[in-house]
């Protein structure tokens, strides 16, 4: 077997094991309108990065196996690289990638209605009203981590849209 036919599938399994977790990374980002067609083909990739990704490193171990002892000289260590792209698809398939771009804001400030210049007149605000306590989160605030964790009139909350 020469040694191209390794290479081509070799980086063919490092290119699809990184579309399978990169597309759905790039597809539902916020501040991004997004279609319908292009969230269902997020959601199932992430589905089945799991299983593509492991396919992808045990095909990758094999042909890199294979590269390394057929290899001469320096060539021997570069299906490192591809092979090390694989890995860290592999782990971040099993990563809950949302859940880090949409977090909690952790220690929200908060300010008085007098004393919050950035809110502008137009802008839109959640409101909230719990045991006579009053609260407004802006929504351009919210925009990115899309939940406030709050204690409003003595209550837990979380605020969301």
């Amino acid at each position: 077997m020469t040694r191209r036919a390794p290479w081509v599938m070799l980086l063919a399994a490092a290119g699809i094991a990184l579309a399978t977790i990169a597309i759905p990374v790039f597809v539902i980002m916020p501040f991004r309108s997004q279609s319908e067609p292009d969230v269902a083909l997020s959601y199932a990739l992430r589905r089945w990065a799991p299983l593509v990704t492991t396919m992808a490193l045990v095909l990758g171990g094999v042909l890199g196996a294979w590269l390394v002892r057929t290899g001469a000289g320096w060539r021997r260590a570069l299906p490192i690289l591809p092979l090390a792209l694989i890995t860290a698809s592999a782990w971040f398939a099993r990563q809950n990638h949302f859940e880090w771009m949409f977090a909690p804001l952790p220690d929200a400030g908060y300010v008085r209605a007098a004393d919050a210049g950035f809110v502008k007149p137009e802008d839109m605000v959640l409101g909230i009203v719990v045991n006579g306590e009053a609260v407004a989160y802006p929504v351009s605030q919210l925009a990115y981590h899309h939940l406030v964790n709050d204690e409003v009139g003595g209550v837990p909350i979380v605020a969301t849209y």
